[in-house]
C-alpha cells in the first residue's frame, strides 16, 4: 500500500512546470534532485532546497535506490534523453515522462525498457503556470506497482479535494477526486491528456470566437467601402452595438453557464491589455490537437469541433496563404474579379 511518506524524486528538465513540480513537491516535504541543461536554473532551485546536479551522472549518483526520476521536458528530446539517461540506471528504477508526448511512443519506450527491468510511466499533466498554488491535474499510465510506488508524489502534486465540489452521487474512494487518476497501462495517460488539449482547443476557439463576434458587432457603423466585391450589409441598423469586449469577458465569469477558469483568463488578459496589442494572433499547435484527430479518425468518431480549432491554428499562421492565392487566382480567371488591395 502507498503511503504518505515522503519520497525521494529526481527532476530533468526546470522549465515553467518542472521547476514548480519541484517547488510543489519540496513544499510538502519530499527530497528532490535537479538537474537541467541551465545550470543557472539549478543554483536557482538548490538555493530553495533541491539537490542539484551538474550531469546525468551525477543527478543519477544522488539518487536512492529504486530511483524515481521525472523527465519534464519537450517531447521532441525525449528519447534523446531516454538514449543517454537509461544505461546509468538499475532494474526497479522508474522513469516518469511528464510532458506532452505522443502516448504511441511511450507504448514503443516501455516496451523498449522492459530488457533492463526499468519501468516507464507517463504522465499527462495540466495546469501551467498555475500549477505551484492550484496543483496540477494528473493522467497517468503504466503497470500498478510503479504507478502506486508513486501515489505519494502523485498525491502531492496533485490539487486534492479542495479545488473543487464532490460530485453529486459519486462513490467516494478513487483518486480522480483528488485530482489525479491511473487511466491503464503504458500511453493511456498520455492518450487522455491528448485528448484534454484537444478538448482544450476547442473550448479556446469557441470562447475566442465568441468574443470577436462581439467585437465586431459595430459593422454597421463601417459601411464606407461598398463595391462589387464587397457583400453590403442587409440590415447595418442591426450591427451599431459598441460592446466593450473586455467587460464581457468579466461578466462572463459571474454566474454564467459558461464560465470557467479558460474564461477567468481572457478576462486577465482584456486586463492587462485590451486591445490584446502584445499578441499577434498567431497560434501555435504543439502536436496533442492533431493527434486527438488522428485518433478520431482511427475509431471512425466525429471530433468536427476539435478539427475545426486544429484547422483555425493552422490558418492564424497564414498557412492557408497559398490556398487563397489559388483562390484569387481562380476568381480571376474565370470572371476576371481582381483583388482588393
Amino acid at each position: 500500500m502507498a503511503t504518505d511518506k515522503p519520497m525521494q524524486l529526481g527532476m530533468i528538465g526546470l522549465g515553467r512546470m518542472g521547476a514548480n513540480l519541484v517547488r510543489r513537491l519540496m513544499r510538502d516535504g519530499h527530497r528532490c534532485v535537479a538537474y537541467d541543461r541551465s545550470p543557472d536554473v539549478v543554483k536557482a532551485l538548490e538555493a530553495e532546497g533541491a539537490t542539484g546536479a551538474g550531469s546525468y551522472e551525477e543527478f543519477v549518483s544522488k539518487l536512492e535506490r529504486p530511483r524515481n526520476i521525472w523527465v519534464m521536458i519537450p517531447a521532441g528530446v525525449v528519447q534523446s534523453t531516454l538514449d543517454t539517461l537509461v544505461p546509468l540506471l538499475d532494474p526497479d528504477d522508474i522513469v516518469i515522462d511528464g510532458g506532452n508526448s505522443y502516448y504511441r511512443d511511450d507504448i514503443t519506450r516501455a516496451k523498449a525498457l522492459q530488457p533492463s527491468g526499468v519501468h516507464y510511466v507517463d504522465v499527462g499533466t495540466s495546469g501551467g503556470v498555475w500549477g505551484l498554488e492550484r496543483g496540477y491535474c494528473l493522467m497517468i499510465g503504466g503497470d500498478e506497482a510503479p504507478v502506486r510506488r508513486l501515489d505519494p508524489v502523485f498525491k502531492t502534486i496533485a490539487p486534492g479535494m479542495g479545488s473543487a465540489e464532490r460530485t453529486p452521487g459519486l462513490e467516494p474512494g478513487g483518486t480522480a477526486e483528488q485530482g489525479y487518476l491511473h487511466c491503464g497501462p503504458n500511453g493511456a495517460g498520455h492518450f487522455v491528456k491528448m485528448v484534454h488539449n484537444g478538448v482544450e482547443y476547442g473550448m479556446m476557439a469557441a470562447i475566442a470566437e465568441g468574443l470577436s463576434v462581439i467585437r465586431h458587432a459595430d459593422a454597421g457603423l463601417h459601411q464606407d467601402e461598398i463595391d462589387a466585391e464587397t457583400t453590403p450589409l442587409r440590415t447595418p441598423e442591426a450591427y451599431q452595438y459598441q460592446i466593450n469586449v473586455a467587460d464581457v469577458a468579466e461578466v462572463w465569469r459571474r454566474g454564467s453557464v459558461v464560465s470557467s477558469w479558460l474564461v477567468d483568463l481572457a478576462a486577465a488578459a482584456f486586463a492587462k491589455s485590451p486591445g490584446l496589442d502584445d499578441f499577434s494572433g498567431k497560434v501555435s499547435d504543439s502536436g496533442e490537437g492533431r493527434w486527438t484527430v488522428l485518433a478520431a479518425v482511427d475509431e471512425g468518431v466525429p471530433a468536427s469541433v476539435i478539427s475545426a480549432s486544429l484547422y483555425e491554428r493552422f490558418e492564424s499562421r497564414d498557412n492557408g496563404a497559398f490556398t487563397g492565392k489559388v483562390l484569387s487566382a481562380l476568381r480571376s480567371e474565370f470572371g476576371g474579379h481582381m483583388e482588393k488591395k
